[in-house]
């Protein structure tokens, strides 16, 4: 249990550092942890990913509320079509099996690395040249829902592209559209986490509440850091090598997962018309 909790401590530092940097990356970084270091099922990781980004991300954002850079208007106009599409994503994910949901969630890593490095290619522009302006309702809306849905599939937040959108679509400045992102991952998980949990409550399997724990204490703390280290550090460079290691992550969960899918598959039979199970 203590090599666990220290893979957790690992694991949540990171999560917070990503959150409190880039608004997004947490829940690329949680799943893999508890998956394949901590040897949690799938299914599992996925809904305690949900509690513990939720709850880093609402920690992470309470010092931006208090310095009044969380644009509510625009939050509730992602966030709530997002809460909507989360219960759709997480009943969806209840029909399909763990390693479908480990290949999706490959793919949206590999995604996550490709736009970040694309990103980091662009000059950022300066808060005092970038006019905000009200966003459409139904394109956040709509926006908010495919979010949505991919946070209860498999359990990200999404910041990595609700952050893009809300500097596009809303035309918020970077650091308004990080603190934006926290709140409506904040509000995705919370409903994600409630689904999933029903869910695995029927299977009768429960999520590590210890490991949660330290993911939280941990990664809240991380988040502040982040938040304070932000704008000290070259964030081109930080960006490029951080979707550099989510591309290779990416790769190892996509051989991983298909090649148990692989394996679950039913053998073909060598003649046709002749049942398996009768061959001596």
């Amino acid at each position: 249990m203590s090599a666990s909790i220290a893979w957790a401590a690992l694991g949540a530092i990171a999560v917070g550092l990503s959150l409190g940097i880039f608004g997004s990356g947490g829940s690329i970084l949680t799943v893999p942890v508890l998956t394949y270091l901590l040897h949690h099922e799938s299914k599992v990781a996925i809904a305690e990913s949900l509690g513990i980004v939720g709850a880093i991300a609402l920690i992470g954002a309470i010092p931006y509320a208090r310095d009044r850079l969380v644009d509510w208007r625009t939050a509730v106009l992602f966030g709530v079509p997002g809460m909507l599409g989360t219960l759709a994503g997480a009943w969806i994910a209840g029909l399909v099996p763990g390693y479908a949901q480990m290949i999706v969630f490959g793919l949206v890593m590999a995604t996550a690395a490709v736009s970040m490095w694309r990103r980091s290619a662009k000059r950022d522009t300066p808060d005092t040249e970038r006019a905000q302006r009200r966003p459409p309702v139904g394109l956040a809306g709509v926006q908010g829902i495919g979010v949505g849905v991919m946070t209860g599939f498999v359990g990200v937040g999404g910041g990595f592209l609700i952050v893009p959108a809300l500097v596009m679509i809303a035309g918020l400045p970077m650091r308004r559209a990080v603190a934006t992102s926290l709140v409506v991952i904040t509000m995705n998980c919370v409903v994600g986490l409630a689904k999933h949990h029903h869910a695995l409550t029927d299977a009768g399997v429960s999520p590590d509440w210890a490991v949660i724990a330290v993911f939280i204490a941990v990664g809240g703390l991380g988040s502040f850091m982040g938040r304070r280290i932000q704008a000290k550090i070259d964030q081109r460079a930080l960006r490029r090598g951080f979707a550099a290691f989510l591309l290779v992550v990416a790769a190892v969960i996509l051989v991983r997962e298909t090649t148990a899918m692989a394996r679950q598959a039913p053998a073909p039979s060598n003649q046709v018309g002749v049942d398996p199970a009768s061959q001596p």
